[in-house]
Order: C-alpha cells, then structure tokens, then sequence
C-alpha cells in the first residue's frame, strides 16, 4: 500500500499551487495524508477529488469552512496499522513521551504545524511522522513531502523527498 504524506500547504499564500512532483504522486498512493494548514478550500477539493482515499484534519491557519469539513484529529487502519492524524504535537522537546500519553493506541501519528521533517519513535514504538512542507520550507533547505510503503503490516519503506528550490 502505497501513502502520500503531506502538511503545511498554506496555498495560495506561501505557492500559488501544489509542486508538480507532488501532485503526479496523487494517482500512485492508495491513500493520501495532509496534517493541516491547508488555508484554502480549493486544495481539500483538488485532494479530494485525485486521492483515492484522503485522510486530513484542519490546522491553527485553518478557517470556518476547512473546520466544518475536516477533525481535528482523524484516525484510520491501514493494513493492520493504526494510524492517526494531527495538526500541532507542541514543542520537539518531550514530543514522543506527549504523543505517546496522548496516542497510546495508535502504531503511527502524522503531524504537521513545524514545517519541519521528524521521523522518531516513542519508547511505546509510536512512530511519528511529520512530512515537512511541499510549499513553505521556511528555514529548511528543501520543500518536503513524504511517500511511504506499507507492506503486511509493516512500514516497509519511508523516504523524505525534497523537492527543488523555487
């Protein structure tokens, strides 16, 4: 099973559009992840409309019209996983420990709000994942989204993507 992460769109403030990298990834993944912040309507019903499956929750930058269609938290199981998805996980200082109190029965948590890639596991084996942004690095090298690949109920493949500078 192939997933699309992603978080942090902020269109069309930060880009006027999603990167082309990343939307021709949209027919390739099974299901398609974004952890808030998306800003605009447009972008839920442009995922909404490639994905064949989309699991998102509306972030801090997030308005009356995004809230009323998206969770704050959404939950899913995925190839015996399960999964979960956030916006804002507060500071890196503590975060597995907080996530993991919080979670305690998920295998996986997708955040964003950072814009910053994280990939660790809580002493629980929580893993969370923070996908970056395809469009704000802020003080980032890169632009970033993340792909990844379940197989049998196991994280088989998970690779952080950079994309080019604009």
């Amino acid at each position: 099973m192939r997933l699309l992460l992603m978080s942090d769109t902020h269109l069309p403030k930060r880009a006027k559009r999603l990167p082309d990298a990343l939307l021709a990834e949209l027919p390739r993944a099974d299901v398609v992840f974004h952890a808030g912040d998306w800003v605009d309507t447009a972008t839920l019903d442009l995922l909404e409309s490639r994905s064949r499956r989309l699991i998102g929750v509306y972030g801090n930058n997030d308005g009356p019209e995004l809230r009323a269609r998206l969770p704050e938290v959404a939950y899913a199981e995925l190839d015996g996983l399960r999964f979960g998805v956030v916006h804002e996980t507060g500071p890196a200082q503590g975060r597995e420990a907080r996530c993991a109190a919080r979670f305690p029965d998920l295998d996986v948590l997708v955040f964003g709000h950072s814009h910053i890639p994280w990939d660790t596991a809580a002493a629980t084996g929580l893993r969370l994942l923070n996908p970056g942004s395809p469009t704000d690095r802020r003080r980032q090298p890169h632009c970033t989204y993340l792909p990844a690949t379940l197989t049998d109920g196991a994280r088989t493949g998970v690779t952080l993507h950079r994309l080019p500078r604009r």
